[in-house]
């Protein structure tokens, strides 16, 4: 039996991809990854074969940096890290008028190469990255059975109402206006509709007897994939999905790091653990701010600085460990509360260590995630434009003294997503429906 992964050449989206192939990889089925290079090593790691496949302009081997981008990527990066720095709708917006270039990047051309690559592999099962649009044309318009696997908030696929970009909660720490939020609708409707037309354009070439769509948001393969703990996922909306199954969480396997460990075994004081993952690390204000808010408190803080220098932060305490890149499932493993820009790879690999957060949302789904957290008792949400020293560090105090009833319904779901992890939900539901 072969495994086919096909995802965009960005680490965030191939490590928990990857994840879920281990689960064939253990059963001793062959696994094939289709990606671009950059992504090439991570592959090599898991013991896959690989299949050279862009789908993309741009790319992310752990860390991004917006002058390692090509022409054009490099630019619309720095717009969207400006965008950032003006606030949640600001940044919506940005996104949105960026979507069509982002998601649905030489569809025929790449659906083509796609399907070149199906031809050469002949799976028997095929999950892909539910934002590679141009990777789930190919496989649709081509009939061939696959699972498209949400990696996100699951609100990144649209159901009723709703209209992709605009995010359906928030956190109540962000109050936009009524009319900026009304213009964000209408700007998201619009795409909508473009994206729409692109897709029905590129469908039609690709396999000229489909149908068309009226929503290309909402369409999703034969079997949607969530990476989500279905138990923090409203009934109501569960109920709009199409065929799903909730996976909770793909928490990847890590090598021993011996400065990480030497560094766990020297204190028993709390640990707090900080990442903004491989884009928002780009905000080195917000983690300087951070970073003075946990001076104050008896901890000690493991900080993944990713794009940002450690001059940035200030004076750092000679107990704390501060590196480009550290391995976020070992330190969540000994953490007492995380801080995040809550990503979904974050969140849910937090939820698996049963850790409080302390979310500090940036972009797109990342609000909604952090809304659902922060509703569970899971999480403060902050707005890290707004947040300062004194508020980031109230937030820290009380998220580690954690309410003993929120503490057990929080230990109660790690139980549960290490007890049925994400990958071999995947490989049972697979397995079953075909």
């Amino acid at each position: 039996m072969t495994l086919l992964i096909i995802s965009p050449d960005y680490a965030s989206h191939l490590f928990p991809l990857a994840t879920l192939g281990s689960a064939w990889l253990d059963a001793g089925e062959r696994v094939v990854v289709a990606s671009g290079p950059a992504t090439a090593g991570i592959v090599t790691a898991f013991g896959f074969e690989r299949e050279n496949l862009q789908l993309g302009r741009g790319s992310n081997p752990g860390v991004i940096r917006a002058d390692e981008q090509p022409r054009g990527e490099d630019d619309a990066l720095r717009g969207f890290f400006a965008a950032t720095r003006l606030g949640m709708v600001e940044t919506l917006r940005f996104q949105a008028q960026a979507r069509g270039a982002d998601l649905l990047w030489n569809p025929v051309g790449t659906a083509r190469a796609v399907q070149r690559v199906v031809e050469s592999v002949r799976p028997d099962h095929v999950i892909v990255d539910h934002l590679a649009f141009s990777a789930r044309l190919a496989l649709a318009s081509a009939g061939v059975a696959h699972a498209d696997v949400v990696l996100g908030h699951p609100t990144a696929l649209t159901v009723g109402s709703e209209v992709y970009g605009y995010p359906p909660a928030w956190p109540t720490c962000f109050e936009p206006d009524g009319g900026d939020l009304a213009a964000l609708a209408s700007l998201c409707a619009g795409v909508r509709d473009s994206f729409t037309a692109q897709w029905n354009d590129a469908l039609a070439l690709l396999d000229p007897g489909a149908p068309a769509s009226s929503d290309a948001f909402a369409e999703s393969g034969d079997l949607l994939l969530l990476n989500y703990p279905g138990e923090l996922h409203d009934d109501a909306r569960t109920r709009l999905l199409p065929p799903h199954a909730f996976l909770g969480s793909a928490v990847r396997g890590e090598a021993p790091d011996p400065q990480v460990q030497a560094w766990l075994a020297e204190s028993a004081q709390p640990v707090v653990y900080v990442s903004f993952g491989s884009f928002l690390s780009v905000r080195s204000d917000v983690l300087a701010r951070v970073a003075h808010a946990l001076r104050g408190l008896d901890v000690r803080v493991a900080v993944a600085l990713g794009a940002t220098s450690p001059d940035e932060l200030g004076p750092i305490p000679a107990s704390w460990l501060v590196r480009s890149f550290l391995p976020q499932v070992t330190l969540l493993d000994h953490a007492a509360l995380a801080v995040t820009h809550a990503g979904n790879n974050s969140v849910t690999e937090a939820l698996t260590a049963g850790v409080p957060m302390l979310a500090l949302p940036f972009s797109t789904d990342q609000f909604a995630g952090a809304a659902a957290l922060e509703a569970a008792g899971y999480a403060v949400a902050l707005d890290p434009n707004a947040a300062g020293a004194p508020e980031i560090e109230a937030a820290a105090t009380r998220l580690l003294s954690l309410e003993p009833e929120v503490r057990r319904r929080l230990a109660a779901l790690s139980a549960s997503l290490r007890a049925d992890p994400g990958p071999a939900r995947a490989l049972g539901t697979m397995v079953a429906v075909a």
